[in-house]
């Protein structure tokens, strides 16, 4: 059952969390340790999570000795391809004092927008979450080529918790909640909670950045969270070092409610593209 409020996480059958690449790379790798002791209490109270973690080009760039983000696609799948590597060990060794066991799951936009690997895919992580394994998914960036991208983890992970039926999902940021307008600048208030319908034209969220390790922004995140919430699936926003409070339920972050009433997901169909007018809108 969807997840109607924030506190109610806790008790959730099933959570996404997604991480981005600058709360989890170069200097700030170490952060790992702590958004996995989360993970980890989490599963030991029965939840069942799904970690959508960015990272792997960033990761793999030091090893290819550069210093900022490749532009060209060839150097960024080779960077994803050594990265993706290294940054899964890191994640199993961080997991390793609670005995779970991690299980990567590389997908490309058409795993699931086709039936046959949707469904696939669907099953795979079924079997992965039935078995305590605790599943970190990531864009394939090794195969994947602009055209036929996610366009962000953010949007990745929305359509993940539709996937497998999440009961919420957490998208982690650099700031604990969502403003009004850009943070920096004056009148900009807090948002602390979206609910289901709720008009949001007169909010300027900004457009998405690109930094020197990875892509997203306040925009690609209420993008995300209207794809999200649309299926049923309660959204919050918080920064990544508040991911502990995030699951236990605290009064912190951005919550968008889900939709009340959403639409039964077909069995083997590709994943739903939201193109109501309460969806669409939000970056308009």
């Amino acid at each position: 059952m969807s997840v109607l409020e924030r506190e109610g996480i806790p008790s959730a059958r099933r959570v996404v969390v997604k991480v981005g690449s600058s709360s989890i790379s170069g200097d700030n790798a170490s952060r790992i340790q702590p958004l996995v002791e989360a993970l980890a209490a989490a599963h030991a109270r029965g939840t069942e999570v799904v970690l959508v973690s960015s990272g792997a080009i960033a990761t793999g760039m030091p090893f290819l000795l550069l210093a900022e983000r490749p532009s060209d696609l060839a150097t960024q799948q080779a960077a994803a391809a050594v990265g993706q590597n290294v940054l899964i060990y890191r994640y199993q060794e961080a997991l390793r004092p609670f005995s779970i066991v991690a299980g990567q799951v590389l997908l490309t936009a058409g795993d699931l927008e086709n039936a046959t690997p949707r469904s696939n895919a669907r099953r795979a992580m079924e079997r992965l979450l039935g078995l305590r394994i605790l599943p970190i998914v990531n864009e394939n960036d090794t195969v994947a080529t602009h055209e036929i991208r996610f366009g962000d983890n953010d949007r990745l992970a929305a359509l993940v918790a539709e996937l497998i039926g999440a009961d919420a999902l957490v998208l982690l940021s650099d700031i604990e909640s969502l403003y009004t307008r850009p943070p920096g600048e004056p009148g900009a208030v807090p948002i602390d909670r979206v609910a289901y319908g709720d008009d949001l034209a007169d909010f300027e969220f900004g457009s998405t950045v690109v930094n020197s390790v990875g892509t997203g922004g306040a925009a690609t995140k209420v993008s995300a969270a209207r794809l999200a919430t649309a299926s049923g699936v309660g959204v919050l926003v918080t920064r990544a070092d508040l991911v502990d409070r995030a699951l236990a339920g605290d009064a912190i972050g951005t919550w968008f409610a889900p939709n009340p009433e959403p639409a039964a997901p077909a069995a083997t169909g590709p994943v739903r593209t939201v193109s109501t007018s309460w969806a669409a809108d939000t970056l308009a």
